[in-house]
């Protein structure tokens, strides 16, 4: 992510979660968290990290489809 080798750590229920998203979306987890990474900033605020707004993106996503 931003040029640089990235780890994160998520509980299970994220990362199956994370995975079932980036399938309905035709992408790979890889994409999908560089995308989440690359808008984190603007949603989830510059002090966030890329974990948190993972989550915060799963919340997001599930709580639309309410």
């Amino acid at each position: 992510m931003r040029g640089h080798r990235t780890s994160v750590s998520l509980e299970d229920a994220f990362w199956e979660a994370l995975r079932e998203i980036a399938a309905e979306r035709g992408q790979s987890v890889n994409a999908l968290a560089a995308e989440i990474d690359a808008a984190r900033d603007l949603q989830a605020g510059p002090d966030t990290g890329l974990a948190t707004a993972i989550r915060l993106f799963v919340l997001a996503h599930y709580r639309g489809r309410g």
